[in-house]
């Protein structure tokens, strides 16, 4: 019974295993930047991957802090995104994660998760 309801939840919400999740976190110092940053990358995936209405592949959600926005004088932003990894999510990534790190970042770490464990 639990499964049943479970499984019918996350067909509705679009959760695994009907879609896939994506965080993509950005942790630094410097919290102005992470928004600039988040701002940035949320811009660039809405171009590359789409959003919304024209294209139902992926919903992107704007950057927010974490839960947890803040561990050991670091803030914690992050964006999610809702749809399937296939080939042309991993390569807009990809891409993406060679953009930023050619830029002198010098106190901002990304990291990208699919399906974390924990959204924290």
């Amino acid at each position: 019974m639990f499964y049943d309801t479970e499984i019918l939840i996350r067909k509705q919400l679009k959760y695994p295993p009907f879609c896939d999740i994506i965080v993509i976190g950005f942790n630094g110092l410097n919290e102005k930047e992470l928004i600039d940053i988040g701002n940035k990358t949320y811009s660039y995936l809405k171009e590359h991957l789409g959003n919304g209405e024209e294209n139902k592949e992926f919903k992107i959600f704007k950057p927010m802090p974490a839960p947890i926005d803040k561990i050991q004088n670091r803030y914690r932003y992050r964006i999610i995104i809702k749809g399937v990894m296939n080939k042309k999510a991993n390569d807009v990534l990809n891409n993406y994660l060679k953009k930023v790190y050619q830029k002198d970042l010098k106190d901002v770490r990304i990291s990208i998760d699919v399906n974390p464990n924990n959204m924290a």
